[in-house]
Order: C-alpha cells, then sequence, then structure tokens
C-alpha cells in the first residue's frame, strides 16, 4: 500500500461522552477542522477524515478501526482508556472561555458531606462519571471515598444539583464551566464546595498505537499549535469552542501512558 494512500485512510476520531451532542450537527464542524489541520500540517488534502461520537462506547468501537489513526477525547477519557489504547499525547486543546486546563469541583448538600466518610452510600454524578478512575484518583486526588459510592455518568447537571440540593446522597463533580454557572442557580445557597481538583488538562489529541509516523505525528503537532494564526484555522476553530493548542502538560501520573 502506497504512503498515498495510507494517508488517505487517517481519520481523527472525536469522542465527546458525558456531554449532549448529536453527531450528526457535530459532523460538518469537524470534517471544517479535519480539512484546516491537514493544511497547516502539510498533509496532502483530503488525507484526514474526521468523525464525531457523543458516547464512549461509540468513541471505543471506532478507534478499533484501522483507520482511526488519532483522537480528539476529554481527559477523563485518556485517564480510563489511554492506558489499553496506547494513547499517546500529541497536543492540548486551548478551550475558549476555560484555557488547556481546568479544576474539577466536588459539590453537595450544604454541611452534609465535611469527609470522605461522609460519603457512604452515595451516588456521585458527573459527566465525567463513565471514567471512575479518573474521579476518583485524578479529580478527586486524595479524597479516599468509600467503595460502596457509586459513580454514575450523566449529561442532565441542573437536575444532578437540584438533586443534592433537595437533600438526596447524591453529590455532583463538575467541570470548570459548569462551576462558574453555578452561583447563579437559586438553590445556590443550599449547595456547597467540597473539594476542588488541581488544574487537569481539559482535552487532548492523541496518537492511537502508534499509527501516524514519527515524521506525520510531528508535523501534525506544529499545525496544530500554529492553527490559531493559520488561514482558514481560527474558521475552524471557533465552531469547536477551541482557541487553539499548546504542548501537553499533564500530571506525572499519566504522562506516559
Amino acid at each position: 500500500m502506497s504512503a498515498l494512500l495510507a494517508a488517505s485512510l487517517a481519520t481523527l476520531v472525536f469522542c465527546a461522552p458525558g456531554y449532549p451532542g448529536a453527531a450528526g450537527d457535530a459532523q460538518p464542524l469537524v470534517d471544517q477542522f479535519a480539512g484546516a489541520a491537514a493544511a497547516t500540517s502539510g498533509w496532502p488534502a483530503g488525507s484526514l477524515a474526521a468523525v464525531y461520537d457523543p458516547t464512549e462506547e461509540g468513541g471505543l468501537a471506532k478507534l478499533k478501526g484501522t483507520d482511526a489513526v488519532l483522537a480528539f477525547v476529554p481527559y477523563p477519557f485518556f485517564v480510563e482508556h489511554g492506558a489499553q489504547l496506547h494513547l499517546a499525547p500529541l497536543v492540548q486543546a486551548d478551550v475558549t472561555d476555560v484555557g488547556p486546563q481546568q479544576r474539577w469541583t466536588l459539590v453537595a448538600k450544604a454541611g452534609r458531606v465535611t469527609n470522605p466518610k461522609s460519603m457512604a452510600g452515595y451516588t456521585l454524578l458527573s459527566a465525567a462519571g463513565y471514567a471512575p478512575d479518573f474521579v476518583r484518583h485524578s479529580a478527586l486526588q486524595g479524597w479516599d471515598m468509600p467503595s460502596d459510592v457509586k459513580i454514575e455518568t450523566t449529561g442532565q447537571i441542573l437536575s444532578a444539583l437540584r438533586r443534592a440540593a433537595a437533600g438526596e446522597p447524591v453529590a455532583v463533580l463538575i467541570d470548570q464551566t459548569q462551576a462558574a454557572a453555578l452561583p447563579s442557580l437559586p438553590f445556590a445557597a443550599q449547595l456547597n464546595t467540597v473539594i476542588q481538583s488541581a488544574e487537569l488538562p481539559v482535552a487532548l489529541i492523541v496518537v492511537v498505537d502508534s499509527r501516524v509516523p514519527a515524521a506525520r505525528a510531528k508535523a501534525l503537532q506544529t499545525g496544530l499549535l500554529k492553527m490559531n494564526a493559520a488561514t482558514g484555522g481560527v474558521d475552524s476553530l471557533g465552531p469547536l469552542r477551541l482557541h487553539g493548542f499548546v504542548l501537553p502538560k499533564l500530571p506525572p501520573r499519566t504522562a506516559a501512558p
């Protein structure tokens, strides 16, 4: 198989579990991004395709395809599946109104959760609930929750916060954007911030299982880092709520998946 044919089969999988969005709505946006990324990286026109999947299961299934050489994933997905899928960070997303890193916040009914043991019997709800390793060991590192705490994923954060405020045995782990909106809620006074994480990456573009040759990966990395200054780059970044990309800055425990 020629190098050109191999290049034409390269696919970037956008996987966004835990957040609302339909694949059909996002597809034109990721198509535009893939074209701009290839152009700024010096890849042949049409050599990079993109697909979007809003579910963990769908994303994992797509990443099994040999043409899936790259992935754009939230950091929780990377922590949960990075070692298994041999995901190597290429660049880190600089997200509009958030930045390249964010803090996660654990929220519960005021006065109810004062230490990890007080969460016994609780359910923890989060957009990142599909990634329990991330929840326990990254977002809540050092906060040793009892083993009976159930971790569940939800895209209905407002509903989860309302349940916590009403006194249900529920705690909610929210990202930086969700935390910024917390004070505006009519029941905000009934909630307390329990603990906040260190700064963690928001999302990454990764190479899957060494499926991109080193030289091509380096060219893509260089192109992505200058996308916000390239012709057509800004137009493709804005609709995806991206300001651009920076070099990866990962916590030590996940620096080498």
